[in-house]
């Protein structure tokens, strides 16, 4: 009986588009992670007047701890935001969900993938250097809360079915 408990106790990690419903949750991360918070009326428009946007939530055990954004235009997906609960972070949770959020990018048609970070955000940059992101310029006094500038940083994305070559594609002859 204990070996059933532990097992469903075990650390399920799982990824699923943002909803509504998920707003108080990631308000609370939102306010933990940044200083210059959205507003729940920021993530209320994204979610049901923005038609490029795409959130998702990630979460372990059935609780939201991390949550990701993007816009996707053309073939280009901009990140507006990706963040951790504090009480989870240094876990390389959040590579995971800027794994997922990328691999969703691609699988939409995505080639390329932009953000803007802090400069003084050496951690999040080394995490997007693993990832393939490199700096392209930066956004001077981008951040209005201390006027700091922001690197600006691109990466290309996985051909995730771009080719056409795919089981079940149709080729034109």
């Amino acid at each position: 009986m204990d070996n059933v408990a532990n097992n469903k106790q075990e650390a399920t990690l799982q990824f699923r588009f943002m909803t509504l419903a998920d707003i108080p949750d990631v308000m609370e991360i939102e306010y933990e992670a940044f200083t210059l918070p959205w507003t729940e009326e920021a993530f209320q428009n994204e979610l049901t007047h923005n038609q490029f946007a795409k959130y998702m939530v990630m979460e372990l055990e059935g609780k939201a701890i991390g949550y990701a954004g993007m816009w996707t235009i053309m073939d280009e997906a901009h990140i507006t935001n990706i963040a951790v609960r504090g009480a989870y972070r240094g876990r390389k949770l959040g590579e995971k969900l800027l794994d997922e959020l990328m691999s969703t990018a691609a699988y939409l048609g995505m080639e390329r993938m932009t953000l803007e970070v802090r400069v003084s955000n050496s951690i999040a940059q080394r995490l997007y250097q693993k990832k393939g992101f490199e700096s392209a310029g930066l956004r001077k006094g981008y951040y209005s809360d201390n006027g700091e500038d922001a690197m600006i940083m691109w990466a290309n994305l996985p051909s995730a079915g771009r080719s056409g070559e795919e089981e079940g594609s149709v080729l034109d002859s």
